[in-house]
């Protein structure tokens, strides 16, 4: 089974990440936490846990061997450059030096033109920063777009373009389902993408740009 380092594991999207990694056949997940007492959560279910804080150095994180890696942290809007931006890049600069073969972006539509958005505008930045640096690391990776983020059920049934031109919502099941999916070398490699929920499948729509 492979390492899968997950970058925001305790957060609302990436708890749900783990979960389905830790069910998978096929992928073992690393919880990345910032807190101590984070890490109990996951104990509790056998998933193994690591320290790493964004906003210092995340080098621990790698001591183990990690093949993928999953980014979905985020500081909420508190912190963007040095967590959604700068933490972002520390973790591609630790995934080259540790040789990983996929590295799975959660950013944000809107990302790709931050300067033309009337709300959020700081938080878009960062994560157009951290996009653009992926895309220059020589990283195989997918940048997953999702648009307004709910907490409504699993549909597994998504819109996806590269740019979809009109806004809309998607549950974060749908999205953690998209980005574990996102983590195989063919599937949407070097592809940067949006979605919302749609009418078809999860692996479907990923197969269209693979």
């Amino acid at each position: 089974m492979e390492n899968i380092l997950v970058a925001g594991a305790n957060g609302t999207t990436g708890k749900q990440i783990v979960a389905l990694l830790h069910k998978s056949e096929n992928f073992n997940p690393i919880a990345m936490v910032r807190k101590e007492e984070q890490q109990t959560f996951f104990k509790n279910q056998n998933i193994e846990t690591v320290l790493g804080d964004l906003t210092n150095n995340v080098d621990a994180a790698f001591s183990s061997t990690i093949d993928r890696v999953i980014f979905a942290a985020g500081s909420g809007g508190k912190d963007v450059i040095c967590v959604d931006q700068e933490g972002a890049k520390k973790m591609i600069d630790d995934s080259k030096k540790a040789n990983v073969k996929k590295f799975v972006m959660l950013s944000s539509m809107g990302a790709d033109k931050p300067e033309e958005a009337t709300q959020l505008v700081e938080y878009l930045k960062a994560k157009h920063n951290a996009d653009e640096y992926l895309k220059n690391s020589g990283l195989n990776y997918s940048i997953v777009r999702p648009g307004t983020l709910t907490n409504d059920s699993q549909l597994e049934m998504i819109e996806l373009q590269q740019k979809l031109n009109k806004h809309g919502e998607i549950s974060r099941a749908d999205v953690a389902q998209t980005l574990v999916q996102s983590l195989e070398d063919k599937t949407a490699p070097n592809a940067t993408f949006e979605i919302i929920k749609g009418a078809t499948s999860i692996q479907k729509a990923l197969n269209k740009i693979s």
